[in-house]
Order: C-alpha cells, then structure tokens, then sequence
C-alpha cells in the first residue's frame, strides 16, 4: 500500500494543495464601477462577501467619523482644493453631493439641500469668510477630519483595482514571459511548465496558486 508514495507519486492531499485557487471576476468592470459607487459592492457583486463586508465597514466608518468630526464642512469640491477633493471622490457616491454643489455655484445658481457639501461663500454684506469661520470653530480638527476623508478615498481606489483585477499574490516562479519563451516539449517533463497554464486568467476569473 506504501508503494506509490515511495516511489514519489503525489497523495491525493498533496494533488489537491497544489490545485490554484479560482475567482471569478463575473465582469470586473461593472464591479469596479460598483466598487467605486459604494465600498464593497463590487466584490458583493462577485460574490466575495466577506471582503465586501470588510471594506464596507472599515472605508465607510473611516469616511463618516472623519465626516462628523468636521461638522459636516470638511468635504467640498472648489478650485483652490482640487486634489483635496478627488481624494475625498475616491470614496464615491457619498461625495457626488459635493460635486452636484459645485457644479450649481459654478452656473450661478443656488447650493440645494440648506448648503449641504457646498463651497464655503463670502457674505458680501459685510465681508466675512466662511471658511475662516470653520477653522475658528473647528481649529485642527477641521485638517484632522479632511485627512480621514482623504484616506477613505484612497483605501476606496485600492479596492477598485481588486475589484476589477483581483488579488495580487506573488506566486514565487519564473515570470510568465520566460515559461512561455521556453521550448514547448519541456512543458511533458517538468511540472512547472504543466501547471503554468492554470495561472493564466481567463474572462472574468483570476487563477492564483
């Protein structure tokens, strides 16, 4: 009964360790636009649900406290914070209001929903600055609760590229341009060549070992 595993054949636990690990993409596009739109959805959409719970609540929670922390005027879209705002943008679809704001000033209109996420304005009656008014009542915090927003954002556009690329997970083998320049006939007598083409992805499915 010793026999074939002492003349090296592989146990059926040892064949099924070796066996990649599959996900399935569905269609990583779609999924990253829903990642984007609202942390985790797109991998809710593949069916991944434990990390969509986990950015979920962990990019949402990071977002909110900074939000709240700032009174609710640390996240708005306005020429002289451009890159402010596209960090805070990554976390998606609680930051549009912020954009639907800007756009109306832009067009001389009035902010919507009480000035929710708008600009801060200049009373011209009298010349007071609305954004020195909120570092006067904020102090640090007001920077304190912009970083957290930012770095909700950021976290947002990792989970993208996972959403719509899969996991990165280093395989520890020759890269797949050397095993695919080597001479054919090797792939029959080395394993590694056997297995190289179960690393590669197809459509909307990522193969890792």
């Amino acid at each position: 009964m010793n026999g074939p595993q002492a003349n090296g054949s592989h146990c059926p636990d040892d064949a099924a360790a070796e066996q990649p690990l599959v996900i399935y993409l569905r269609n990583p596009a779609l999924a990253a636009v829903l990642a984007w739109l609202i942390p985790g959805a797109g991998h809710f959409y593949q069916r991944r649900y434990a990390k969509a719970a986990l950015f979920f609540i962990c990019i949402m929670s990071t977002f909110y406290f900074g939000f709240a922390l700032g009174h609710g005027k640390i996240v708005y879209a306005s020429s002289d914070r451009k890159l402010l705002f596209a960090c805070q943008l990554g976390a998606g679809l609680p930051t549009l209001p912020a954009v639907v704001q800007a756009y109306r000033i832009r067009n001389g209109r009035e902010p919507l929903w009480g000035g929710f996420m708008a600009p801060p304005q200049v009373d011209q009656s009298w010349g007071e600055d609305e954004l020195s008014s909120w570092h006067r009542v904020l102090g640090t915090n007001f920077e304190v609760a912009t970083l957290y927003t930012m770095v909700a954002g950021l976290l947002n556009i990792i989970t993208i590229f996972d959403a719509y690329d899969g996991p990165l997970v280093p395989t520890g083998e020759p890269a797949k341009d050397d095993r695919e320049r080597s001479d054919p006939s090797e792939s029959e007598s080395s394993p590694d060549k056997g297995r190289s083409s179960k690393k590669k992805r197809g459509k909307g499915k990522r193969k890792t070992p």
